[in-house]
């Protein structure tokens, strides 16, 4: 079987971003996305989703290590400063490379 190494990203953070994160992914050479509605927290703070402003979304892309480096660079310039967010890549291997 063959495999080809592609990077994970996984963005948590406010779903007031969605929709400006789903044209950035795709506009820095993302072919796809999944996301969800999260709920969590930490020892700083909860986000249980009790209200419209307190949802939270995992965003998850996966791509070529330079998409996936171009984004993560993208979200900490742009959103990290003014929004509550995590983010973290991971390696992974993928079957089919050309959807990714």
């Amino acid at each position: 079987m063959d495999k080809h190494a592609r990077t994970l990203l996984v963005i948590i953070t406010e779903a007031a971003l969605e929709k400006r994160l789903v044209a950035d992914s795709l506009r820095l050479g993302a072919q796809g996305y999944t996301v969800h509605d999260v709920r969590g927290g930490s020892r700083l703070s909860v986000r249980e989703s009790l209200w419209e402003a307190d949802r939270s979304i995992e965003m998850k892309v996966i791509a070529t290590p330079e998409v996936a480096d171009a984004m993560a660079r993208h979200v900490l310039a742009t959103y990290a400063p003014h929004y509550s967010l995590t983010l973290y890549l991971a390696g992974v291997e993928v079957l089919r490379p050309d959807k990714f």
